[in-house]
């Protein structure tokens, strides 16, 4: 009968810290010579003896190895503050992905400033923030208008007293049907409110954040940005502009220490998508197409937008991570 094959990582022991461990009269009495039972019980405490050197090592070779809990804890107390003192603009925030990349952000310490088009629900989204302990404000906006553009950000730097973080998450998809009997009207329209309000926020933003040593943008694109969607053939294109946009800005702002960034999100359960995941033949075709075989919730994008702005991501710039579930979906 062989001896059991006991392998020590190379980065744990040397190999004189490996032989250490173990007596001479460990390996002798591990031997084969031994009876059946008597021997399979001294490989067992052999290895037993083994595995606590090499635990040993570790915590001696590497000390945070044995405060894991403790910093667990510590961690999380860290994410939970980790945007303090941040003031966040979510446009078209009251619902949906908006609203839970407000609740993210605010959940770590940002001040948050939500909008949208109808004061009903700028006042329904302040009140469950409020109700969350979320420093909040709240202002109608539509971000197609200029005048409503300037009065967002006035209102935040006097109310706030400055920017730090710019999600830019509102979007319109007027069409549903062959791009080729889309108007020019309808291409105004989508692209007035998906990339030309982006970037005319993003420049508007911007100047204050300089003033404050530096910020971050986030852009909510699509999965459509990467495979455009039958019948959704303007919105797509108008999402595969934002991944562009996000590529143009990131290297002229990162010299005033502003990272820009986008995430696409793939089938998400939010009343602006409802057409998708609310038709079984339409989400069987994606899960098709899914590693993780489901619709994905709003909470999960809004968790990757405020890791974005946080110091975790402090390296990251000119970057769209897709939150699909595991569609394929490069460029």
């Amino acid at each position: 009968m062989e001896k059991p094959k006991i392998t020590a990582p190379p980065s744990a022991f040397h190999s004189g810290d490996w032989v250490r461990c173990l007596s001479h009269t460990q390996i002798v009495e591990s031997g084969p010579f031994l009876p059946g039972k008597e021997r399979c019980c001294n490989q067992l405490s052999t290895f037993n003896v083994m595995l606590r050197c090499f635990v040993s090592r570790c915590l001696l070779t590497n000390p945070v190895a044995g405060q894991t809990r403790k910093m667990s804890r510590g961690s999380l107390a860290g994410s939970q503050s980790s945007l303090a003192g941040k003031v966040a603009i979510v446009t078209a925030s009251t619902d949906g992905i908006g609203l839970a990349a407000a609740q993210a952000l605010g959940q770590r310490g940002a001040h948050v400033v939500v909008s949208s088009r109808r004061q009903s629900n700028v006042d329904k989204a302040v009140a469950l923030l409020q109700s969350e302990k979320i420093q909040v404000t709240g202002t109608t906006c539509n971000v197609g208008k200029s005048e409503d553009r300037e009065r967002l950000v006035n209102m935040t730097v006097e109310h706030c007293g400055g920017i730090d973080i710019l999600v830019s998450n509102a979007a319109v998809n007027p069409f549903f049907g062959n791009i080729m009997d889309s108007t020019a009207a309808v291409w105004d329209k989508i692209l007035d409110v998906n990339v030309k309000a982006a970037f005319l926020m993003t420049q508007l933003v911007v100047p204050h954040m300089e003033k404050r040593g530096g910020g971050s943008v986030v852009f909510v694109s699509s999965v459509a940005g990467y495979q455009p969607m039958q019948a959704l053939g303007p919105y797509s294109v108008s999402k595969t502009a934002l991944l562009g946009l996000t590529r143009a800005l990131a290297p002229e702002l990162a010299q005033s220490h502003i990272r820009v960034n986008c995430v696409a999100p793939g089938v998400i359960k939010t009343r602006f998508s409802q057409a998708l995941w609310q038709d079984e033949d339409i989400v069987d075709e994606f899960k098709k197409q899914l590693s993780i075989k489901r619709v994905g919730e709003p909470e999960e994008i809004g968790g990757v937008i405020a890791f974005l702005c946080s110091k975790d991501a402090s390296y990251i710039t000119g970057e769209t991570i897709t939150v699909t579930g595991g569609m394929s979906c490069r460029l």
